[in-house]
């Protein structure tokens, strides 16, 4: 690095670290912090057993969480319909682009692929996946995959494929390690709408982001 390219306080940081190791950058480093995390086996863990969709979906409902079945994504907007009918919300919402191909124009909702903002009180998104163990959903934040779109509004609508479910955390992390653009920006976890009791510990519903959490269980 010459003097017309300072060396920020990163790569200064990183340096005296490569250094410490005796490895010059780009040794291959990270393939072995990798390898080393992949070849260790699981701790001992309570067992998770019967059907993970089933166990999911016990363990979500008394976190509050509401559910929709549908046997494939084609009939997601009609559910995202009738939810939003039943439950006396506004029929439009924000939604992420990976849902854009559904045939929303028929269902009766307006849906605008965007991230969402403070007007919005519906959002609808996709999963990375759910955690049976603990009836969590665990969502990756990226350009196409904006949090803000279940953070933000009032109402969130999670679409999970019943594939996605996983028995435990453990699962759920090795899933994510094997993917390409692993390690994401962010990882969310989800369970259920939020919630505190801070105050006077009376328990409260939305005070760091969505009063309701509908799951949208695709079967196929």
């Amino acid at each position: 690095m010459n003097e017309q390219e300072p060396m920020s306080a990163r790569e200064n940081i990183l340096g005296r670290i490569r250094t410490s190791l005796r490895r010059a950058e780009g040794d291959g480093a990270a393939a072995l912090v990798r390898g080393h995390m992949n070849a260790r086996a699981m701790s001992p863990r309570p067992l998770v057993a019967g059907d993970s969709p089933a166990r999911f979906r016990e363990k979500a409902l008394v976190l509050s969480t509401t559910f929709s079945d549908v046997p494939a994504m084609q009939g997601v907007p009609a559910a995202v319909a009738e939810y939003l009918a039943s439950n006396g919300l506004p029929m439009r919402a924000v939604c992420w682009n990976a849902l854009s191909d559904l045939e929303w124009a028929g269902s009766g909702v307006s849906v605008e692929m965007r991230p969402a903002r403070e007007s919005d009180l519906v959002g609808i998104t996709e999963v990375f996946c759910a955690i049976a163990e603990t009836g969590t959903l665990m969502t990756l934040s990226g350009e196409r995959t904006p949090p803000v779109t279940s953070l933000l509004p009032e109402t969130h609508i999670a679409v999970l494929r019943a594939s996605q479910i996983v028995p435990g955390m453990e699962e759920a992390w090795q899933r994510l390690r094997a993917t390409p653009d692993y390690p994401p920006r962010a990882v969310n976890f989800i369970s259920g709408p939020s919630r505190t009791a801070d105050i006077e510990q009376t328990l409260t519903f939305g005070a760091h982001g969505p009063y309701r959490v509908h799951v949208i269980l695709v079967r196929e």
